[in-house]
C-alpha cells in the first residue's frame, strides 16, 4: 500500500509497506513526479534506477514502512531550506546571501525504521547483490545516511541540467 503524503511545488512525498510490490510502486512515483516537473529523462532514469536500489536495500533490511521524498532545487536554490541535508563546514549555518549559488539539483531520500547506516561493499563479479551503494556513490553529485528518532535516512542528489 502506497500512501501520498505531498506532491505539491517542488517536493513530493510518499511512504511503502515494507512488501515486494513497493519497489515497483516506489519506481512508478518517482517517474510519475519527475515527469509531472518536467525532469530530464536521462536524469529520471538514474533517480528511478537509484530509488529501486534504495527501496530493494530497506525492504531486504527493515520491517516497516519506507519513506521515499522528492526535493527539487532550482538555480541558486537551497535544499536545506527545503528539508535536505544542511551545508557543513565553514557555510554551516550562514546566511543565503553569503553561501555559493548552488545548481539546480534534484535531492532524493529513502528512510526506513532501520537505525543502522547501510554498509557501502564492494561486490564480487560472481555475486548476485551488494552493488546498490556503489551505483549511488559512483553516480550522485553526492549522497550520506541520517539517523531520524526511528530510522534512517539514505539520501543522494542529482545534478539537474539548467
Amino acid at each position: 500500500m502506497v500512501r501520498v503524503i505531498d506532491t505539491e511545488g517542488d517536493c513530493a512525498a510518499w511512504t511503502f509497506d515494507a512488501e515486494p510490490g513497493s519497489v515497483r510502486g516506489a519506481r512508478h512515483a518517482v517517474r510519475c513526479a519527475l515527469d509531472t516537473w518536467g525532469i530530464d529523462a536521462t536524469v529520471g532514469d538514474l533517480a528511478v534506477l537509484l530509488v529501486s536500489e534504495l527501496v530493494t536495500n530497506s525492504l531486504r533490511y527493515a520491517s516497516g514502512p519506507i519513506g521515499v521524498r522528492l526535493v527539487r532545487s532550482q538555480p541558486d536554490g537551497d535544499l536545506a531550506l527545503a528539508g535536505g541535508p544542511a551545508p557543513a563546514g565553514p557555510l554551516a549555518g550562514a546566511p543565503l546571501a553569503e553561501r555559493p549559488p548552488t545548481a539546480p539539483g534534484l535531492l532524493v531520500e529513502v528512510s526506513d525504521p532501520l537505525p543502522d547506516p547501510p554498509t557501502e561493499r564492494r561486490a564480487g563479479p560472481d555475486d548476485e547483490g551488494g552493488r546498490g551503494l556503489q551505483l549511488v556513490a559512483c553516480s550522485a553529485r553526492r549522497w550520506g545516511t541520517r539517523r531520524g528518532k526511528t530510522g534512517k535516512t539514505v539520501w543522494f542528489e542529482l545534478a539537474l541540467p539548467g
